[in-house]
Protein backbone atom coordinates (compact mmCIF):
# COMPACT_ATOMS: atom_id res chain seq x y z
CA UNK A 1 0.00 0.00 0.00
CA UNK A 2 2.84 2.42 0.76
CA UNK A 3 4.10 1.88 -2.78
CA UNK A 4 0.79 3.07 -4.23
CA UNK A 5 0.93 6.16 -2.02
CA UNK A 6 4.43 6.90 -3.29
CA UNK A 7 3.28 6.54 -6.90
CA UNK A 8 0.45 8.97 -6.27
CA UNK A 9 2.62 11.41 -4.36
CA UNK A 10 5.37 11.42 -6.97
CA UNK A 11 3.12 12.12 -9.95
CA UNK A 12 3.49 15.91 -9.78
CA UNK A 13 7.29 15.74 -9.47
CA UNK A 14 7.56 13.25 -12.33
CA UNK A 15 5.48 15.59 -14.48
CA UNK A 16 7.72 18.53 -13.57
CA UNK A 17 10.78 16.51 -14.60
CA UNK A 18 9.14 15.48 -17.88
CA UNK A 19 8.31 19.13 -18.59
CA UNK A 20 11.95 20.13 -17.87
CA UNK A 21 10.88 22.46 -15.06
CA UNK A 22 13.30 20.67 -12.73
CA UNK A 23 16.19 18.38 -13.73
CA UNK A 24 15.42 15.61 -11.23
CA UNK A 25 13.56 14.64 -8.09
CA UNK A 26 13.56 12.01 -5.36
CA UNK A 27 10.58 11.39 -3.10
CA UNK A 28 10.87 9.45 0.13
CA UNK A 29 8.02 8.44 2.46
CA UNK A 30 8.29 6.81 5.89
CA UNK A 31 5.61 5.81 8.41
CA UNK A 32 5.76 5.53 12.17
CA UNK A 33 5.73 1.74 11.95
CA UNK A 34 8.77 1.73 9.67
CA UNK A 35 7.34 1.29 6.17
CA UNK A 36 9.19 3.18 3.45
CA UNK A 37 8.98 3.91 -0.24
CA UNK A 38 11.12 6.00 -2.59
CA UNK A 39 10.70 7.24 -6.14
CA UNK A 40 13.25 8.88 -8.43
CA UNK A 41 13.21 10.49 -11.86
CA UNK A 42 15.37 12.69 -14.04
CA UNK A 43 18.92 13.92 -13.89
CA UNK A 44 21.41 14.62 -11.16
CA UNK A 45 23.10 16.96 -13.62
CA UNK A 46 22.28 18.54 -16.97
CA UNK A 47 25.51 20.47 -17.45
CA UNK A 48 28.23 20.02 -18.48
CA UNK A 49 27.11 16.45 -19.30
CA UNK A 50 23.89 14.62 -18.38
CA UNK A 51 24.00 12.28 -15.36
CA UNK A 52 21.11 10.07 -14.28
CA UNK A 53 19.76 10.68 -10.79
CA UNK A 54 19.63 7.73 -8.36
CA UNK A 55 18.45 7.26 -4.79
CA UNK A 56 22.12 7.10 -3.77
CA UNK A 57 22.89 10.67 -4.83
CA UNK A 58 23.65 13.27 -2.18
CA UNK A 59 21.69 16.53 -2.22
CA UNK A 60 22.79 19.89 -0.87
CA UNK A 61 20.03 20.23 1.76
CA UNK A 62 20.48 24.01 2.06
CA UNK A 63 18.22 25.38 4.82
CA UNK A 64 16.96 21.94 5.75
CA UNK A 65 20.34 21.94 7.53
CA UNK A 66 18.74 24.33 10.02
CA UNK A 67 16.38 21.67 11.37
CA UNK A 68 18.24 18.40 10.82
CA UNK A 69 21.57 19.66 12.14
CA UNK A 70 21.50 22.99 13.99
CA UNK A 71 18.13 22.78 15.74
CA UNK A 72 18.80 19.20 16.79
CA UNK A 73 22.25 20.03 18.17
CA UNK A 74 20.97 23.07 20.08
CA UNK A 75 18.12 21.08 21.62
CA UNK A 76 20.44 18.21 22.57
CA UNK A 77 22.79 20.68 24.24
CA UNK A 78 19.79 22.06 26.13
CA UNK A 79 18.79 18.52 27.13
CA UNK A 80 22.29 18.00 28.49
CA UNK A 81 22.06 21.18 30.57
CA UNK A 82 24.76 22.95 28.57
CA UNK A 83 22.50 25.82 27.58
CA UNK A 84 19.13 27.29 28.52
CA UNK A 85 16.92 28.11 25.53
CA UNK A 86 15.60 31.21 27.27
CA UNK A 87 19.02 32.57 28.21
CA UNK A 88 20.90 35.00 25.92
CA UNK A 89 23.35 33.82 23.27
CA UNK A 90 26.06 35.59 25.24
CA UNK A 91 26.14 32.59 27.59
CA UNK A 92 27.93 30.79 24.73
CA UNK A 93 29.27 33.84 22.85
CA UNK A 94 30.34 36.39 25.50
CA UNK A 95 32.09 38.50 22.85
CA UNK A 96 28.91 39.08 20.84
CA UNK A 97 28.78 42.86 20.19
CA UNK A 98 31.49 43.22 22.82
CA UNK A 99 32.02 46.94 22.12
CA UNK A 100 28.46 47.84 23.13
CA UNK A 101 27.75 45.58 26.08
CA UNK A 102 25.19 47.89 27.65
CA UNK A 103 22.99 48.63 24.67
CA UNK A 104 23.47 46.14 21.81
CA UNK A 105 20.18 44.44 20.95
CA UNK A 106 22.04 41.34 19.77
CA UNK A 107 23.29 40.70 23.31
CA UNK A 108 19.69 40.26 24.50
CA UNK A 109 18.75 37.62 21.90
CA UNK A 110 18.02 34.18 23.34
CA UNK A 111 18.57 30.77 21.80
CA UNK A 112 14.80 30.32 21.52
CA UNK A 113 14.45 33.72 19.83
CA UNK A 114 16.88 32.67 17.12
CA UNK A 115 15.41 29.19 16.70
CA UNK A 116 11.94 30.67 16.13
CA UNK A 117 13.17 33.64 14.04
CA UNK A 118 11.77 35.96 16.70
CA UNK A 119 14.49 38.62 16.32
CA UNK A 120 15.20 41.97 14.67
CA UNK A 121 17.86 40.46 12.39
CA UNK A 122 17.62 40.72 8.58
CA UNK A 123 16.72 37.77 6.38
CA UNK A 124 20.11 37.57 4.69
CA UNK A 125 23.27 39.58 4.07
CA UNK A 126 25.90 39.09 1.34
CA UNK A 127 28.59 38.32 3.92
CA UNK A 128 30.72 36.55 1.31
CA UNK A 129 31.32 39.89 -0.44
CA UNK A 130 33.21 41.27 2.58
CA UNK A 131 36.28 39.08 2.16
CA UNK A 132 37.66 35.56 1.97
CA UNK A 133 38.95 34.92 5.49
CA UNK A 134 36.38 32.73 7.27
CA UNK A 135 37.60 33.66 10.77
CA UNK A 136 37.40 37.34 9.92
CA UNK A 137 33.90 36.89 8.53
CA UNK A 138 32.81 35.17 11.75
CA UNK A 139 34.16 38.15 13.68
CA UNK A 140 32.22 40.44 11.35
CA UNK A 141 28.99 38.55 12.09
CA UNK A 142 29.55 38.86 15.83
CA UNK A 143 30.55 42.53 15.90
CA UNK A 144 28.23 43.91 13.20
CA UNK A 145 25.45 46.20 14.39
CA UNK A 146 22.72 44.49 12.43
CA UNK A 147 20.03 46.71 10.97
CA UNK A 148 16.82 46.40 12.93
CA UNK A 149 13.52 45.34 11.42
CA UNK A 150 10.40 43.29 12.12
CA UNK A 151 10.89 39.56 12.80
CA UNK A 152 11.56 37.64 9.58
CA UNK A 153 12.90 34.24 8.63
CA UNK A 154 16.62 34.94 8.96
CA UNK A 155 19.81 33.11 8.04
CA UNK A 156 21.62 35.36 10.52
CA UNK A 157 19.73 33.76 13.41
CA UNK A 158 21.15 30.37 12.51
CA UNK A 159 24.62 31.65 11.70
CA UNK A 160 24.73 32.83 15.31
CA UNK A 161 23.39 29.50 16.59
CA UNK A 162 26.07 27.68 14.61
CA UNK A 163 28.78 29.81 16.18
CA UNK A 164 27.27 29.12 19.61
CA UNK A 165 27.50 25.37 18.96
CA UNK A 166 31.13 25.73 17.90
CA UNK A 167 31.91 27.62 21.10
CA UNK A 168 30.12 25.12 23.34
CA UNK A 169 31.62 22.02 21.71
CA UNK A 170 35.08 23.42 21.06
CA UNK A 171 35.25 22.64 17.37
CA UNK A 172 33.63 23.00 13.94
CA UNK A 173 30.15 21.66 13.28
CA UNK A 174 31.45 18.54 11.53
CA UNK A 175 33.46 17.60 14.64
CA UNK A 176 30.73 17.73 17.28
CA UNK A 177 30.74 14.97 19.93
CA UNK A 178 29.07 11.68 18.95
CA UNK A 179 26.03 12.31 21.13
CA UNK A 180 25.24 15.38 19.03
CA UNK A 181 26.13 13.92 15.63
CA UNK A 182 23.90 12.86 12.75
CA UNK A 183 23.49 9.35 11.40
CA UNK A 184 24.61 7.80 8.10
CA UNK A 185 23.30 9.43 4.96
CA UNK A 186 23.86 12.92 6.39
CA UNK A 187 27.20 14.70 6.14
CA UNK A 188 28.75 18.12 6.00
CA UNK A 189 30.15 18.60 2.50
CA UNK A 190 31.77 17.47 0.42
CA UNK A 191 29.59 14.37 0.59
CA UNK A 192 31.12 10.87 0.56
CA UNK A 193 29.29 9.77 -2.59
CA UNK A 194 27.81 10.91 -5.91
CA UNK A 195 26.49 14.46 -5.63
CA UNK A 196 23.66 16.29 -7.33
CA UNK A 197 24.65 19.42 -9.23
CA UNK A 198 23.20 22.76 -8.19
CA UNK A 199 23.86 26.13 -9.77
CA UNK A 200 26.38 27.41 -12.27
CA UNK A 201 27.72 29.94 -9.77
CA UNK A 202 28.81 33.21 -11.41
CA UNK A 203 30.90 34.14 -8.38
CA UNK A 204 32.83 30.85 -8.31
CA UNK A 205 32.76 30.40 -12.09
CA UNK A 206 31.64 26.77 -12.20
CA UNK A 207 28.75 24.36 -11.84
CA UNK A 208 28.59 23.44 -8.17
CA UNK A 209 28.62 19.75 -7.37
CA UNK A 210 29.57 18.35 -3.98
CA UNK A 211 30.27 21.83 -2.62
CA UNK A 212 27.77 23.98 -0.79
CA UNK A 213 25.56 26.20 -2.92
CA UNK A 214 25.00 28.95 -0.33
CA UNK A 215 27.59 31.67 -0.87
CA UNK A 216 27.85 32.74 2.76
CA UNK A 217 28.24 29.16 3.95
CA UNK A 218 30.98 28.56 1.37
CA UNK A 219 32.85 31.73 2.41
CA UNK A 220 32.63 30.65 6.06
CA UNK A 221 34.18 27.25 5.36
CA UNK A 222 31.22 25.19 4.14
CA UNK A 223 29.79 24.31 7.57
CA UNK A 224 27.52 26.84 9.21
CA UNK A 225 24.37 26.91 11.27
CA UNK A 226 22.17 27.85 8.32
CA UNK A 227 23.46 25.59 5.52
CA UNK A 228 26.12 23.10 4.49
CA UNK A 229 24.58 19.71 5.25
CA UNK A 230 24.29 17.13 2.47
CA UNK A 231 22.01 14.13 2.57
CA UNK A 232 20.64 11.14 0.70
CA UNK A 233 16.95 10.34 0.69
CA UNK A 234 17.66 7.46 3.08
CA UNK A 235 19.54 9.73 5.47
CA UNK A 236 16.73 12.27 5.56
CA UNK A 237 14.13 9.53 6.09
CA UNK A 238 16.19 8.03 8.93
CA UNK A 239 16.15 11.40 10.66
CA UNK A 240 12.40 11.78 10.15
CA UNK A 241 11.74 8.27 11.41
CA UNK A 242 13.61 9.09 14.61
CA UNK A 243 11.22 11.97 15.26
CA UNK A 244 8.14 9.92 14.40
CA UNK A 245 8.95 7.01 16.73
CA UNK A 246 10.79 9.07 19.36
CA UNK A 247 14.09 7.24 19.00
CA UNK A 248 15.88 10.32 17.70
CA UNK A 249 14.63 12.91 20.16
CA UNK A 250 13.76 13.25 23.82
CA UNK A 251 10.24 14.23 24.92
CA UNK A 252 11.54 17.73 25.66
CA UNK A 253 13.00 18.03 22.16
CA UNK A 254 9.78 16.83 20.55
CA UNK A 255 7.77 19.33 22.59
CA UNK A 256 10.13 22.14 21.52
CA UNK A 257 9.82 21.44 17.79
CA UNK A 258 6.04 20.96 17.95
CA UNK A 259 5.01 23.85 20.22
CA UNK A 260 4.39 27.27 18.63
CA UNK A 261 6.80 30.00 19.72
CA UNK A 262 6.22 32.84 17.28
CA UNK A 263 3.35 32.75 14.83
CA UNK A 264 3.68 29.67 12.66
CA UNK A 265 7.13 28.74 13.97
CA UNK A 266 8.30 26.42 16.70
CA UNK A 267 11.93 25.91 17.70
CA UNK A 268 13.54 25.61 14.29
CA UNK A 269 10.56 24.33 12.33
CA UNK A 270 7.62 25.80 10.47
CA UNK A 271 4.16 24.70 11.60
CA UNK A 272 1.29 23.94 9.25
CA UNK A 273 -0.68 26.99 8.18
CA UNK A 274 -2.89 27.82 5.20
CA UNK A 275 -0.92 27.92 1.97
CA UNK A 276 2.31 26.55 3.40
CA UNK A 277 4.81 24.28 1.64
CA UNK A 278 3.48 20.99 3.02
CA UNK A 279 0.02 21.38 1.49
CA UNK A 280 -3.30 21.99 3.19
CA UNK A 281 -4.30 18.34 3.69
CA UNK A 282 -1.86 17.52 6.48
CA UNK A 283 -2.95 17.61 10.10
CA UNK A 284 -2.64 20.61 12.41
CA UNK A 285 0.68 20.32 14.20
CA UNK A 286 2.53 19.03 11.13
CA UNK A 287 6.04 20.50 10.95
CA UNK A 288 8.24 21.09 7.94
CA UNK A 289 11.13 22.99 6.43
CA UNK A 290 12.38 23.74 2.94
CA UNK A 291 15.77 24.46 1.38
CA UNK A 292 16.60 26.96 -1.37
CA UNK A 293 18.22 24.35 -3.59
CA UNK A 294 14.86 22.56 -3.91
CA UNK A 295 14.75 20.31 -0.86
CA UNK A 296 12.16 19.83 1.87
CA UNK A 297 11.01 17.65 4.77
CA UNK A 298 7.56 17.41 6.39
CA UNK A 299 6.39 15.38 9.40
CA UNK A 300 2.71 14.74 10.15
CA UNK A 301 2.74 13.37 13.69
CA UNK A 302 -1.01 12.82 13.85
CA UNK A 303 -0.83 10.38 10.93
CA UNK A 304 2.57 8.94 11.79
CA UNK A 305 3.79 10.00 8.36
CA UNK A 306 6.78 11.89 6.98
CA UNK A 307 7.98 12.67 3.48
CA UNK A 308 10.90 14.38 1.83
CA UNK A 309 11.01 15.82 -1.66
CA UNK A 310 14.55 16.44 -2.88
CA UNK A 311 15.11 18.29 -6.15
CA UNK A 312 17.89 20.25 -7.86
CA UNK A 313 15.60 23.05 -9.00
CA UNK A 314 18.46 25.63 -9.06
CA UNK A 315 20.43 23.65 -11.67
CA UNK A 316 21.81 25.16 -13.79
CA UNK A 317 20.33 28.48 -12.61
CA UNK A 318 18.10 29.83 -9.84
CA UNK A 319 16.79 32.46 -12.26
CA UNK A 320 14.01 30.29 -13.67
CA UNK A 321 10.49 29.61 -12.44
CA UNK A 322 10.67 25.92 -11.59
CA UNK A 323 7.23 25.89 -9.99
CA UNK A 324 8.72 24.45 -6.79
CA UNK A 325 6.24 26.20 -4.49
CA UNK A 326 3.19 24.62 -6.13
CA UNK A 327 5.01 21.32 -6.58
CA UNK A 328 5.74 20.95 -2.88
CA UNK A 329 2.14 21.62 -1.88
CA UNK A 330 0.74 19.30 -4.55
CA UNK A 331 3.09 16.53 -3.43
CA UNK A 332 2.05 16.85 0.20
CA UNK A 333 -1.65 16.93 -0.63
CA UNK A 334 -1.36 13.84 -2.85
CA UNK A 335 0.59 11.86 -0.25
CA UNK A 336 -1.86 12.65 2.53
CA UNK A 337 -4.87 11.88 0.31
CA UNK A 338 -3.38 8.54 -0.66
CA UNK A 339 -2.50 7.76 2.93
CA UNK A 340 -6.00 8.51 4.17
CA UNK A 341 -7.75 6.65 1.38
CA UNK A 342 -5.67 3.58 2.21
CA UNK A 343 -6.80 3.73 5.83
CA UNK A 344 -3.24 3.80 7.10
CA UNK A 345 -3.95 6.62 9.54
CA UNK A 346 -6.11 4.17 11.48
CA UNK A 347 -3.38 1.56 11.53
CA UNK A 348 -0.60 3.93 12.51
CA UNK A 349 -2.44 6.44 14.67
CA UNK A 350 -1.77 4.45 17.83
CA UNK A 351 1.99 4.89 17.39
CA UNK A 352 1.96 8.57 16.46
CA UNK A 353 2.95 11.10 19.13
CA UNK A 354 0.26 13.08 20.91
CA UNK A 355 -0.12 16.78 20.36
CA UNK A 356 2.06 18.70 22.86
CA UNK A 357 0.84 21.44 25.09
CA UNK A 358 2.54 24.81 25.23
Amino acid sequence: MIEAIADRGFAAAAAAVAAARIPGAVLGIVTADGRRATRVAGLAQREPAPETLTIDHWFDLASVSKVIATTTMILRLADAGRLDLDRPLTDAIPDLRQYDVAHAAERRLTFRDCLAHRTHLPAVEPIYTYGGDSDRLRAFILQREWRAGPPVYSDINFLLLGIAIERLTGGPLDAVPPDLARGPGLSWGPPPGPAVATEHCRWRGRVLKGEVHDENCFALGGRTGHAGLFGTVAGVLDFAAGLLDGSGASPAMLAAIRTPVAGDRSCGWELRHPGWSGGDACAPGTIGHTGFTGTGLWIDFARGLAWTLLTNRVHPSRHFDSGIVALRAATGNSIVAGFDSAGLSVLIGATAGSTPTA
